[in-house]
């Protein structure tokens, strides 16, 4: 159901009805393991309130979900961490606050990868949560979870964080409209921070001009996060005719699944169709962009992660006899292999003989690659391509090979490092009927032009 079909719910009923059917049908799809808990007294709290007239917004009565790594009331915000299993947070997300107040109704915190290290929600410190078309393969990662409750249509729409890829992935694998952003069109305040300088706020949908509505709301500077821009999303009504569109010939190659392939070529054909001018673009810098990814990305989880100590909130062990056990006990007891795989990698390319070899390095290559997009902008509106090499794979079987696993991302990161807004939108099934996402790609800002150009194909 759509926002607007929500909307009329309410019109019809109350915002009670909408919510508790909300919450039921999140207690009966609970085999997915697509939440990790309901805020089910606070959202009835609150719908009782739009029902009475004292709460009234854009989007009054609205049930959505926020992923576990958003600080929001009603639930512990865990991250899906041991580490922080007991967290109630003193605060909300800027983010939670803005949707709250055009009277939105959280009703629950989804699972995610543990501080959203993770390409499929299997590194989730309590369990993974299932593809929402096919329970035996994964959800995607890390916001696995916000991608499956919005596809079993519980909720119309769920925020997520996107990292290198953490929305647009599992919303290609569960067939749900997947917003990236612009880095700093939304604010990060309030959400626990995983890399500072790829970090976006975003949103899954099932269509386009919900993904709209709530980006509006969302974006926006905040002045307790620095890195956020003034406002510049504004929902286009008028679509920019005869575009001129690059497809990225270095994610259509045979490592790429075919079926794959062929939906993004049919997606390609439907744009030529409407006017549109196709292309093929080369991206050489791409080829480098997940060793720069993760040099970069891990040496940033390390200095997030040095907070969760045992000391000042969080996790303590146990029979820890000084200070130095206190921090490795808690750490080894409250990440999850992922975690400390990521701070090791970190720790080491911030060391002392590797930092010039390595992270230092990473950056030169990483504005090679923003001058490559910037380079290709000049002559192209939109890049387009897949979000990932294939459909979801199967429930465990990529845990034991990290390497295999980070290159699920090779599609994705690019676009990250160079800050770029990109959106994962549904482009058919595969010959197994699972999802296949395409990635359409703008220059900064070019966030409301992108679904813009998306929306004038989702019904073609």
């Amino acid at each position: 159901m759509t926002i607007s079909d929500i909307q009329q719910k309410i019109k019809d009923s109350s915002a009670r009805a909408v919510i508790e059917n909300a919450l039921k049908l999140a207690d009966e799809k609970s085999e997915y393991h697509a939440l990790l808990s309901l805020t089910a007294e606070r959202a009835l709290r609150r719908a009782d309130d739009i029902d009475s007239g004292k709460i009234v917004g854009k989007l009054a009565g609205v049930p959505f979900v926020v992923k576990d790594n958003f600080l929001a009331f009603g639930a512990p915000t865990t991250a899906a961490s041991k580490m922080l299993e007991d967290f109630n947070a003193p605060l909300q997300a800027t983010a939670v606050e803005k949707l709250e107040a055009e009277g939105a109704i959280c009703i629950g915190k989804s699972n995610l990868d543990a501080f959203a290290h993770g390409g499929s929600t299997e590194n989730s410190a309590f369990r993974p949560t299932k593809n929402a078309v096919d329970r035996t393969k994964v959800a995607g990662g890390s916001s696995g979870g916000s991608a499956v409750i919005t596809a079993l249509d519980v909720v119309p729409f769920a925020l997520g964080s996107d990292t290198g890829g953490s929305i647009r992935q599992p919303a290609s694998f569960n067939g749900v409209v997947g917003v990236k952003p612009t880095y700093g069109a939304v604010s990060r305040y309030g959400v626990v921070a995983m890399a500072s300088s790829t970090d976006t706020i975003g949103v899954f949908t099932q269509n386009i001009a919900d993904a709209e509505v709530v980006m509006d709301i969302m974006a926006g500077q905040d002045e307790r996060d620095m890195t956020t821009l003034p406002d510049f999303f504004e929902i286009q009504n008028d679509l920019k005719p005869n575009q001129k569109i690059g497809l990225i010939s270095d994610f259509m190659t045979d490592d790429v699944d075919g079926d794959v392939r062929e939906k993004i070529n049919k997606y390609a054909d439907k744009l030529r169709q409407n006017g549109h001018i196709i292309e093929e673009v080369k991206l050489p810098m791409a080829e480098y962009a997940l060793a720069m990814y993760y040099i970069i990305v891990p040496a940033e989880i390390c200095s997030n992660l040095a907070r969760y100590d045992g000391i000042r909130y969080g996790l303590r062990a146990e029979n820890a006899i000084n200070l130095a056990e206190v921090y490795g006990k808690t750490r080894d007891e409250g990440f999850v292999t992922e975690n400390k795989r990521r701070i090791m990698i970190g720790s080491f390319v911030l060391s002392s003989g590797f930092f010039d070899a390595y992270y230092l390095k990473a950056q030169k290559a990483r504005t090679l690659l923003i001058n490559e997009f910037n380079k290709l902008f000049t002559s192209y509106d939109v890049l387009i391509g897949p979000v990932t090499p294939t459909t979801a794979f199967g429930l465990g079987e990529n845990t034991s090979d990290p390497i295999k696993m980070y290159l699920g991302d090779i599609m994705t990161v690019p676009t990250s490092l160079a800050g770029l807004p990109a959106i994962s939108v549904p482009a058919g099934m595969d010959k197994t009927g699972l999802p296949v996402g395409v990635q359409l790609i703008g220059p900064m800002k070019s966030d409301a032009k992108l679904l813009s150009l998306a929306k004038s194909l989702e019904d073609k």
